[in-house]
């Protein structure tokens, strides 16, 4: 009974790791609602919205999330607390998102998708740095794991719901974009109730780290080479609007291209915890390395498709990618994080990853038009294999048995 009672802290999680797993199932449950459904809104119920006018809105969202994550990590650090920051952008996108359906000019939408992105900037980087504060070592792999697999599993339920009272029950898409208000509200009730900061968190403010490029590069020099070797992947890393695309000219009808969006999902759900939970076991690398590695099969086997089928197939593997990478890379930048500072470590992952994301895709979409779409996926294969090369040779020794190998 004992030995029972002492290794049980080290293999359950904690409360409010449980807790911000649900509050990201019931936020995605709640965006994804809306969110595939968000560009037909814009260009065919609002009038003077185009098809560019779509690309501000996520330019503006995204890129204000971004710059927002990296404040946010360090201003919890400097609060000595994440849950503030974690509860005030939760319930930040839990109102402004469900208001979409109130929407009646093109800059109403532009108004509230930031204000989402707001929160999501927010809440992100506090959120990651309070699992790794309340989580083991040891099994910080599979809990960002979980994390990322109720995210997942949002994802899934948001598009199905959707699709069920669009095509069944008939509802208008402003009536399906209000019922988004129900998972919004439950999310801000359980971050509210059940989401609490580490026990021992000071009140008081910790060691000020101003905002400069000098206090940012006194972060563990091992941390930042792997951040800037993620940030060359993210190069490569292009958005998955250029698979759909790709996809739908293999064959796959654009009715069935939601259930194919659903599918990825499932993957990426049920592919989480288990590999988080080996990444505690066998390495962070290891699992990074090799999802890294089945993006760029992935990506070469979509520059050689020729059927719908293999868009399919591809699709699937596809999920693994994700299911091996986010909770593996979330856990190895707290292993290389001092405590005191993965809120910053945190909010600088956040950064570079949104802040890459334009020129990848960019990139992707300049190759793809000019020179052909299987140079445009060969280049995101050939990035990522570069980024894995590198990561497989930068000295990762460290303070945990995650992060060495």
């Amino acid at each position: 009974m004992t030995a029972t009672s002492e290794e049980s802290p080290k293999t359950h999680l904690h409360a409010t790791v449980k807790a911000a797993g649900w509050v990201s199932f019931l936020t995605d449950f709640s965006s994804e609602i809306i969110y595939p459904l968000l560009p037909i809104f814009l260009t065919s119920s609002l009038v003077g919205a185009s098809v560019a006018f779509v690309g501000v809105v996520e330019g503006v969202a995204e890129s204000t999330a971004s710059l927002l994550k990296l404040v946010s990590g360090w201003l919890s650090d400097r609060m000595g607390r994440r849950r503030p920051l974690v509860v005030f952008g939760y319930t930040i996108s839990s109102i402004a998102r469900p208001l979409v359906a109130a929407a009646t000019a093109p800059w109403h939408v532009l108004l509230l998708r930031t204000a989402d992105r707001v929160g999501k900037g927010l809440r992100s980087a506090p959120r990651d740095a309070l699992i790794a504060d309340v989580t083991p070592p040891e099994i910080r792999g599979r809990a960002y794991g979980f994390q990322r697999a109720m995210d997942h599993a949002g994802a899934v339920a948001g598009p199905l719901v959707a699709f069920g009272l669009l095509q069944g029950l008939g509802w208008s898409l402003r009536l399906t974009f209000a019922m988004a208000a129900i998972p919004a509200a439950a999310a801000v009730l359980v971050v509210a109730l059940w989401v609490r900061d580490a026990p021992g968190t000071e009140k008081g403010p910790r060691k000020r780290l101003p905002l400069s490029w000098r206090d940012w590069s006194r972060l563990d020099r091992r941390l930042l080479s792997v951040l800037g070797i993620v940030g060359l992947f993210t190069l490569g890393n292009s958005s998955d609007a250029f698979l759909i695309l790709r996809a739908r000219d293999l064959g796959v009808s654009t009715a069935l291209i939601p259930i194919l969006w659903v599918a990825l999902h499932v993957v990426k759900s049920l592919t989480s915890t288990p590999a988080g939970s080996l990444s505690d076991r066998i390495g962070r690398r290891t699992l990074i390395l090799g999802g890294w590695f089945i993006y760029a099969f992935v990506y070469a086997g979509f520059a050689l498709a020729g059927a719908a089928w293999h868009a399919w197939a591809l699709f699937l593997v596809y999920g693994t990618f994700f299911g091996l990478t986010e909770g593996a890379e979330k856990a190895l930048v707290s292993d290389l994080a001092r405590p005191e500072e993965r809120g910053a470590a945190f909010g600088l992952y956040a950064f570079l990853i949104g802040i890459m994301a334009l020129p990848s895709s960019a990139l992707m979409g300049v190759i793809w038009q000019k020179v052909g779409v299987g140079a445009a996926f060969f280049w995101g294969g050939g990035v990522a294999l570069l980024a894995a090369i590198l990561l497989a040779l930068v000295p990762l020794t460290g303070r945990s048995g995650g992060d060495s190998r």
